[in-house]
């Protein structure tokens, strides 16, 4: 993927996203419009509190536009690296948008059980919630779409958000045909605006969660990765690559760094020839820049070192907390042995690492130990 192709990419990302969000507030603050003047005929908190949701749905959409123009923001001196996390930032915004609508909806819904207002239903009333419940399923599915194309969180939280509120539509006409054929003996929409509120509530908590994830920084996407490794380890003199962290700083904007394990019979010029390629190839394909290359050094000339090697691996592997050994490098004539090993989250990295030393140790007890724990951050 060429420079060009990856700018191209985030232009047509920005216009569906912007264009998306427009259609969502334009729909939504319709069909507040018509709910707020039902809702207010018909005495419904239920229909009131439905178009309340839409309002802040058009307001979720507006965040969502502004959050997309201020992560477009070239980087700075303040920023080197962008201001794509922001994009994370407005999808948090519109979750805890979300999260509010249920709780206030919780609230109204509560004060309307302790004290009970009979509502008055017309074939109107009915007719808008019915196409309200239509234009909501349409338009969640259609954002919820976009979203998952374009990579964007706030887009996909904005459709699930009105696919809830399709949910939340339906449970008001279901309670309003139950009050109409009941003639009035039977009303629900309280009771069903609470519950409807704890499923919006919930769903607020899970997407709030899901973008705390993103800002925090979680696990590279298992995919990603293999598809990386699987580029670098195309090259002869590469014998492995280890230790990939990639660090997210937006959608579609990751930077990325790795070790590899090379030959000891390679010069610093050949190094450098190769690690530039392959910083290039994992851009063109992947479009994640890589910023950083270590290197491990691998003996190619003894077999004795690679009986020990394959001794201490034996060693190493034996526990269930030890993922990956790599980077092993024996000085015979320094009477040196390093390497490193990928202990899992089930054990503190220190403990794991001295019990490795003290294991090998007790095999190898003329060699000089240097063994560094590496964190299981990718696959």
């Amino acid at each position: 993927m060429a420079e060009k192709d990856m700018d191209q990419l985030n232009s047509n990302r920005n216009q569906v996203i912007v264009r998306t969000s427009i259609i969502g507030i334009l729909a939504n603050v319709l069909l507040a419009g018509f709910k707020a003047v039902v809702g207010l005929i018909a005495n419904s908190i239920a229909v009131v509190l439905d178009a309340i949701n839409n309002l802040t749905d058009a307001l979720s959409s507006i965040v969502t536009i502004v959050g997309n123009k201020l992560s477009n923001k070239a980087p700075d001196k303040k920023h080197p690296l962008g201001h794509g996390r922001v994009e994370y930032i407005s999808a948090m915004i519109v979750s805890a948008i979300i999260l509010y609508a249920g709780v206030t909806s919780a609230i109204e819904s509560v004060k309307k059980i302790i004290n009970p207002e009979k509502p008055d239903y017309t074939p109107v009333t009915l007719i808008v919630i019915s196409a309200a419940i239509v234009v909501k399923i349409v338009l969640g599915l259609f954002v919820q779409k976009k979203g998952k194309q374009v990579n964007s969180g706030a887009l996909e939280a904005s459709g699930k958000d009105a696919l809830f509120d399709a949910i939340l539509s339906a449970s008001v006409l279901a309670s309003a045909i139950v009050y109409i054929a009941t003639k009035g003996k039977v009303s629900l929409e309280a009771y069903v605006g609470a519950f409807i509120s704890v499923i919006i509530i919930k769903a607020g908590i899970e997407m709030l969660g899901g973008t705390i994830s993103e800002i925090l920084g979680k696990r590279a996407d298992t995919e990603t990765s293999k598809k990386v490794k699987e580029i670098l380890n195309r090259e002869p003199e590469v014998r492995g690559a280890y230790d990939l962290l990639i660090n997210n700083y937006g959608p579609n904007k990751n930077y990325a760094s790795v070790h590899l394990e090379l030959p000891d019979t390679m010069t610093v010029d050949e190094v450098d020839v190769l690690t530039r390629k392959l910083e290039m190839n994992v851009y063109k394909e992947t479009g994640i820049i890589l910023t950083g290359v270590g290197v491990y050094s691998y003996n190619t000339s003894d077999t004795e070192v690679a009986h020990i090697r394959n001794d201490v691996q034996e060693m190493v592997m034996a526990h269930d907390w030890s993922l990956q050994m790599h980077g092993f490098y024996l000085d015979i004539e320094k009477h040196t042995m390093r390497f490193d090993v990928v202990v899992s989250f089930d054990i503190d990295p220190k403990e794991g690492i001295d019990i490795i030393r003290k294991e090998v140790k007790e095999a190898y007890p003329e060699y000089e130990l240097n063994i560094i724990a590496d964190l299981d951050i990718a696959d």
